[in-house]
């Protein structure tokens, strides 16, 4: 029996200011926040709600049957809670419908598994515990920002415990395979592969509205027709997307969200299920592993890192941030890890780009890859500036590792000493009090015998005078 598995990715960009290289050292507020409370006032009006609410509606409309997975990064997070908690709000009516998967992945959005395994282990692992936090569900399926995804990669997925990861059906890695199948990854079999149908994924999130398309305009029968055509033994089907595809690429007025209600309607009348991750990485077995040694991602024709990492301008800025990557990761300062979180998202990055895109590129601000690249160095300038001033950087990373090892060790043992000199005063002070009562109770019996003592002389010398 063929199921769907549809999930949908939610994050938000961080947009930075204008910052000259004049302000280093001064200015240590890296972000715009009129352009970031714009964006995603827009983005919650003409997506996050009516897509959201089209959810739930589902949810409740087919008993049980339509199932959706979501991922939602940290950083996306912070500004929902601050800007528009009412999609919070319907987060949470979704997800006590029982229908709703709640995926993990980096926190920041970043590239951090490609640059540091310490870092990327932290937030996700920072995320995983967020996700349980707010919508109390332990992820066991993660996705990578972009889908990221190489052999090394699912090897540190699965030894942190994930059961299945999400990631891109690229042709170069599938070659004659479908992505129609449950796979494994090739350097840990425990960790189970599910693989992005990129043509019928897009059909939905890029063609939708497209009227120079061939199959415009596209009905949910004929789509479901299409799953259901596909060989018998293709039983997985994965369609992946941002749910700002839904009313953003694809405008609310071109019918999207009637599209999207009316496909588990279709989906039933074939024969056709929907499932969670987990649903299908727990009750299906893996055909084969998938041997993936470079990166690869759901960007662009290629589906590589270059999106992000094609030119010397990005290489040039995601070397000097992660240059910093072990000092941000021993330090507890907390603008520093907010700032580390919003420079590390990918987008930064993106915008840096050369390449000439299929799908349009918005730089916001900048006017060129340069000009992007230029703000982001002039601001990343001024963080590693901060990060060196707490951790010297003529004390190597191994050497700061001990030290800070031995200040925490040391701080430990004095905290235990402090502990311990607190219990000794406390005994003491009970000895004492002890000591104190036993002295009174003796002073008072000496006090009483003195007195008993004194009566009885007086009481025989009074006999003694009565007696002459």
């Amino acid at each position: 029996m063929k199921t769907i598995c549809l999930y949908f990715e939610i994050h938000q960009i961080i947009h930075l200011k204008r910052y000259r290289f004049f302000e280093i050292g001064t200015d240590h507020y890296y972000y715009d926040d009129y352009a970031n409370e714009q964006g995603i006032n827009e983005v919650v009006e003409r997506s996050y709600v009516p897509a959201l609410n089209t959810l739930i509606e589902m949810a409740r409309a087919n008993g049980g049957a339509f199932k959706v997975a979501l991922s939602i990064s940290g950083v996306a997070l912070e500004q929902l809670e601050i800007h528009a908690p009412i999609v919070i709000e319907l987060l949470h009516q979704l997800n006590d419908t029982g229908c709703c998967e709640f995926l993990c992945e980096p926190y920041s959005h970043g590239l951090s598994s490609l640059a540091n395994e310490d870092c990327f282990r932290e937030e996700v692992e920072r995320m995983r515990v967020k996700v349980k936090q707010i919508f109390n569900q332990t992820p066991k399926v993660f996705r990578n920002s972009s889908l990221i995804y190489s052999n090394e990669i699912g090897s540190i997925i699965a030894d942190m415990g994930f059961k299945g990861m999400l990631t891109e059906g690229a042709k170069h890695i599938l070659g004659w395979k479908s992505s129609h199948y449950l796979y494994h990854c090739a350097m840990n079999p425990n960790l189970k592969l599910l693989l992005r149908d990129f043509k019928l994924s897009d059909d939905i999130s890029l063609r939708f509205s497209n009227s120079d398309w061939s199959e415009y305009p596209l009905f949910a029968d004929k789509y479901v027709d299409w799953i259901a055509a596909l060989p018998e033994e293709e039983q997985v089907i994965n369609i992946f997307m941002e749910l700002s595809a839904l009313g953003m690429a694809q405008s609310l007025s071109s019918n999207i969200l009637e599209f999207l209600k009316a496909l588990p309607i279709c989906a039933k009348e074939r024969g056709i299920t929907f499932s969670t991750p987990t649903e299908i990485v727990t009750k299906l077995k893996s055909v084969d592993q998938i041997d993936v040694p470079y990166p690869m991602s759901w960007t662009d024709e290629e589906r590589d890192i270059s999106p992000w990492l094609g030119n010397v301008m990005q290489r040039e800025a995601f070397n000097k941030l992660y240059s910093v990557a072990e000092r941000v990761h021993l330090c507890n300062d907390r603008r520093i890890k907010q700032d580390w979180d919003y420079l590390q998202a990918s987008n930064n990055f993106r915008f840096m780009t050369t390449k000439p895109a299929s799908v349009g590129l918005d730089r916001g601000i900048y006017s060129s890859a340069f000009d992007a690249f230029t703000n982001y160095m002039n601001i990343l300038g001024d963080f590693l500036n901060r990060v060196n001033s707490l951790y010297p950087e003529d004390i190597d990373n191994e050497e700061l590792n001990g030290l800070l090892t031995t200040i925490k060790n040391q701080g430990d043992e004095i905290e235990m000493k402090d502990k311990e000199i607190i219990r000794l005063k406390a005994k003491i002070e009970k000895m004492q009090a002890t000591e104190d009562k036993l002295k009174a109770k003796v002073e008072k019996a000496a006090a009483a015998k003195k007195t008993t003592t004194r009566k009885a002389t007086a009481k025989a010398a009074d006999a003694k005078t009565e007696s002459k």
